[in-house]
C-alpha cells in the first residue's frame, strides 16, 4: 500500500493503526490505494488525509514524510513534501 502511495503522489506515508502502532506494509487484505493520479501541489497534508487517505483506508491514520523519514505539519503544503525529495 505505501508503495502504490508513493508510486502515485510522490512521497512516502506510514500507515498507523488508531492507537498510532505501525502498520506493516505487507499486511494482508488491505485495500489497493484508488488513485491513479497525484492530488494537486496546491493541496495540503492535512487535506489529503481527509479527502483521500481516510475515504480510501477508514480506521487507520496517514503521516506523510518528508525525504528525512520525517512526519510533516498537516498545513504544509504537496508541492513542499514532493519538492524535499528533489533536494540534495
Amino acid at each position: 500500500m505505501e508503495k502504490r502511495i508513493w508510486d502515485v503522489e510522490g512521497f512516502a506515508v506510514r500507515i498507523l493503526w488508531p492507537d498510532g502502532r505501525d502498520v506493516r506494509g505487507d499486511k494482508a487484505g488491505m485495500p489497493m490505494y484508488p488513485y491513479d493520479r497525484a492530488a494537486k501541489n496546491s493541496t495540503n497534508v492535512a487535506a489529503w488525509r481527509e479527502q483521500r487517505f481516510h475515504r480510501a483506508f477508514p480506521g487507520f491514520d496517514v503521516e506523510v514524510l518528508d525525504a528525512d523519514g520525517l512526519p510533516v505539519h498537516g498545513n504544509t503544503l504537496l508541492s513542499s513534501v514532493r519538492d524535499s525529495y528533489l533536494e540534495d
